[in-house]
C-alpha cells in the first residue's frame, strides 16, 4: 500500500479509534466517581512491571480497560495517538506496519506508554533519542480532582507536562498521549565489541554517543553488557533495508550470551527490527536463568508463549507471596536474601567507578549498561523551560543507565535493605539517581532533594488538592 493509501486507511482507523476511546473514557469518569469521598484513588489492574511491594486496596479502582489501544497512527506527521494503558508490544505492532516505531521502545513488551511516561523508561536508543517522555507533544490526564485535563509543553497546563515524568501517578494518570514516531528500516545490523577494561568501554561509549558512529559505521542503537571486570561488551546497532539472513532469539538460542565472544574483532549479527525491539524480552534480559528456562532440556519443553518477561513476573509475584526462594534458602541453611532491582544512572565519566564498586561489593552479574542524554529543544537553550523537575538529568550531558536484576543473601543483624541503601547511597555520591520502580529506602528530606522537592508539592497542591492519589514518598518508599 503506498503513503497516500494508508494515510488514507490510517484517517477511518483514527475516526473509529477516538470513538472507541470516548466510551473508555467515560467509563473511567464513571468508575472515579464510585470511589467513595476520601477513599484513596487507584488503578483496578491486575498487572504491573514494577518491583515495590505495594499495600492492598479494599476498595474500587479505576477502570481502564477502554484505555488499552492505539486510537490512531499519522504516518505523514509521524505521530500516534495512544491511550495510557496502552502496551509498547501493541504500540510497535501498529506502528511498524507504516516503517515507524516510538523513538523509544523499553524492552519488555507489557510495559505501557503512560508507564514509561509516568515512571520513565529507557532503551538503546536513548543517546539520540532521549526519554520516551521527551516524544509527548501533549496528553490528556485524569487528575486526582477527577478533572481530565490537557497538557502541553507551553500551554495552561505545561507545569504538569514537565512534572509528570517520574510521578508514578501520584499526579493524575494519562488517558491519551500524542507521541512522535521514527522512521525505522526492517532489520538492524549488530556489532558486538568486547572489552578487557572498564576504563576503554566508558571512553569508547562516550565517544559513540558524542559521534554517533564507531570505526567509520553509523550508530543507531547503542547499550551493553558487562560480565565481569574483564569481560564486558558495547552492541552497536545500525539500521538497514539490505536483505540477508537474520538471527532468532526466540527459540534455544539466547541473545545475551550471543553477545559473548573472545575476539577483539566486533562478533557481527542481524535481526529484524521487531525482534530486535524485543531482543530482551523472551528470557527477560537474562532472568528467566532463575526459572531454569535457560537449561537446554527444560527450555526445550518451556511453552514458547511463556518465553516472555509477563510469564516470568508472575512466577515473581507468586514468590514475593508465598516467600518461595527463602523457604528453599532455608533447606539449605542459608539466610533470607535480599531483593537487588535496580536501575540507576550516573554520568559517563563515572560509570567505570560505580561498576567497579558494584562488582566488588554486590555480587550480582550480569549489568546492563544503556547510555543516554536528554534531546534539548535549541529553541530553549540555555533556559529550564523543558527541565524535568521530578528527575532533573542535565542537558548536553551523557548519563549511564546501569541495570542489575536479582537478589543477594542477607547478613544477619544487618539493617533492612543493606545492599540497597548502600547503591542509593553510592550512586548519589556519583552525582546519580535511581529509578523509583522498586525498593527505596531515602529519609524524606533526602528524596525531595532528589526528586522535585518543593516543585513537587506545589504540583501535588494545584493537582490532587485533596490528596486523593498517594504522594510520592509515602508511594516510592513507604509502599503505600
Amino acid at each position: 500500500m503506498s503513503l497516500l493509501g494508508k494515510a488514507g486507511f490510517a484517517s477511518a482507523e483514527r475516526e473509529s479509534g477516538f470513538a472507541a476511546h470516548r466510551a473508555g473514557v467515560d467509563r473511567l469518569l464513571a468508575s472515579y466517581r464510585a470511589i467513595p469521598a476520601g477513599a484513596s484513588v487507584r488503578l483496578a489492574k491486575k498487572t504491573s512491571n514494577l518491583f515495590r511491594a505495594r499495600a492492598k486496596n479494599a476498595g474500587p479502582g479505576l477502570d481502564v480497560s477502554g484505555l488499552t489501544r492505539v486510537i490512531s497512527v499519522d504516518p505523514v506527521a509521524k505521530t500516534a495517538d495512544v491511550a495510557g494503558m496502552t502496551t509498547y508490544e501493541d504500540l510497535v505492532a501498529a506502528t511498524l506496519p507504516y516503517g515507524l516505531a516510538p523513538t523509544v521502545v523499553p524492552q519488555l513488551k507489557t510495559i505501557t506508554l503512560g508507564g514509561a511516561v509516568t515512571g520513565l523508561g529507557i532503551e538503546s536508543t536513548s543517546f539520540r533519542t532521549g526519554l520516551p517522555h521527551e516524544a509527548v507533544l501533549e496528553m490528556d490526564v485524569l487528575t486526582g480532582a477527577g478533572e481530565i485535563i490537557t497538557a502541553t509543553p507551553d500551554g495552561e497546563y505545561s507545569d504538569l507536562f514537565r512534572g509528570f515524568p517520574n510521578s508514578y501517578g501520584t499526579l493524575g494518570y494519562t488517558v491519551r498521549l500524542k507521541i512522535e514516531l521514527e522512521t525505522v528500516q526492517p532489520y538492524v545490523a549488530l556489532r558486538h565489541v568486547r572489552f578487557h577494561d572498564l576504563r576503554e568501554l566508558e571512553a569508547t561509549l562516550a565517544k559513540i554517543v558524542d559521534e554517533k558512529s564507531y570505526d567509520g559505521e553509523r550508530v543507531d542503537y547503542l547499550d551493553g553488557v558487562v560480565f565481569t571486570a574483564e569481560e564486558s561488551y558495547l552492541t552497536l546497532g545500525r539500521q538497514t533495508d539490505e536483505p540477508g539472513p537474520v538471527s532468532d532469539y526466540t527459540g534455544m538460542d539466547i541473545f545475551y550470551r550471543s553477545i559473548q565472544h573472545d575476539s577483539r574483532t566486533p562478533k557481527r549479527d542481524r535481526l529484524t527490527i521487531h525482534d530486535y525491539l524485543w531482543r530482551w524480552d523472551t528470557d527477560w534480559f537474562w532472568c528467566s536463568r532463575a526459572f531454569g528456562a535457560q537449561n537446554p532440556t527444560v527450555r526445550r519443553f518451556w511453552p514458547k508463549r511463556y518465553r516472555r518477561s509477563s510469564f516470568y513476573w508472575k512466577l515473581i509475584a507468586l514468590d514475593h507471596k508465598y516467600h518461595v526462594g527463602d523457604k528453599l534458602e532455608a533447606r539449605k541453611g542459608n539466610p533470607p536474601r535480599e531483593r537487588v532491582v535496580q536501575d540507576i544512572e550516573v554520568p559517563v565519566e563515572r560509570t567505570a567507578d560505580f561498576v567497579e564498586w558494584f562488582l566488588r561489593e554486590i555480587p550480582i552479574e550480569p549489568i546492563w549498561l544503556c547510555p543516554l542524554r536528554l534531546r534539548y529543544d535549541v529553541a530553549t537553550a540555555g533556559s529550564t523551560e523543558r527541565a524535568w523537575p521530578l528527575y532533573p538529568l542535565e542537558p548536553d550531558r551523557t548519563y549511564v543507565n546501569v541495570g542489575f536484576w536479582s537478589a543477594v543473601p542477607t547478613t544477619p543483624g544487618a539493617q533492612e535493605g543493606a545492599a540497597n541503601r548502600a547503591i542509593e547511597k553510592t550512586v548519589t555520591d556519583f552525582d546519580g539517581h535511581k529509578s523509583l520502580y522498586s525498593d527505596a529506602y531515602y529519609d524524606k528530606d533526602e528524596f525531595a532533594a532528589l526528586y522535585g522537592g518543593s516543585i513537587y508539592t506545589e504540583l501535588k497542591k494545584r493537582y490532587d488538592p485533596d490528596q486523593r492519589l498517594l504522594d510520592l514518598y509515602s508511594k516510592a518508599v513507604q509502599r503505600k
